[in-house]
């Protein structure tokens, strides 16, 4: 990648207590899609937020990226940003592809690794491959309702329209290529073998990656957890990292 990943403090004083490291979905801005989850989870961890290249604060890319350059990036940056605290990631869909990939590093800032809404790979090739060639076409607005359909749970867009309206609208916003790129990245990307501690969490009424095989199912939740169901996210947040951080022995 040429140009850098940009970084944003959601929740948390600068240095203060553990790092969590949270990454976004494809079409989101993580400061959208992670502020109401992160102001519950300042109180445990500094929160720092990174935007895909053409979303969010991220400037648009200059070239092709893959999953793999951003998780090299993130391993660099959060070394540097952690200085000696414990750090943890936890990305959704796209950011949890990056999350399984950080969890196949043997080296490495993260101690533990939670993927949301996401899988070792995440739908097929060739339906990444028909997308990128669609939005190059017609730009990200052509994407608003079908992300409407897949993203959030049934009924959360009557019950929440500003929080499903602000994704929705800056979705539209993404840059038409950066966007078109990052599908291209997911359409090759299949993770490794796990070699530090992961978990996987899935909504229930997620459409997207299947809840069947989730470490834990996430009630009344899509795609967007953190989004949906920011205060109950956090909680299984908060629990499953110390469980991590705490394994239970045996004898």
């Amino acid at each position: 990648m040429t140009a850098e990943l940009s970084l944003t403090r959601l929740a948390g004083a600068e240095g203060s207590g553990r790092l969590l490291v949270v990454g976004p979905s494809l079409g989101t801005s993580v400061a959208l899609l992670w502020r109401d989850c992160a102001r519950t989870l300042g109180g445990e961890f500094e929160v720092i937020g990174w935007d895909l290249p053409g979303h969010g604060s991220g400037g648009p890319a200059e070239e092709a990226f893959t999953v793999q350059d951003i998780a090299d990036e993130l391993v660099e940056r959060t070394g540097a940003l952690a200085g000696g605290r414990s750090a943890a990631y936890a990305g959704v869909s796209f950011g949890g592809a990056v999350g399984f990939e950080l969890a196949s590093r043997a080296e490495g800032p993260f101690e533990a690794v939670v993927c949301i809404g996401a899988a070792p790979r995440i739908g097929l090739p060739e339906m990444w491959r028909d997308r990128a060639a669609l939005v190059r076409r017609a730009g990200t607005p052509v994407t608003v309702d079908g992300s409407a359909q897949r993203w959030f749970a049934p009924g959360f867009i009557a019950r929440a329209p500003q929080v499903a309206g602000a994704l929705l609208r800056a979705l539209a916003e993404v840059d038409k290529e950066s966007y078109a790129l990052a599908c291209e990245a997911l359409a090759v990307f299949e993770a490794g073998t796990a070699v530090r501690p992961l978990r996987v969490l899935v909504g229930e009424h997620d459409v997207v990656v299947s809840p069947d095989g989730a470490d834990v199912v996430l009630a009344g939740c899509g795609h967007l957890p953190p989004a949906e169901e920011p205060a109950a996210v956090a909680r299984t947040l908060v629990e499953v990292l110390e469980e991590m951080r705490c394994p239970t022995t045996t004898a």
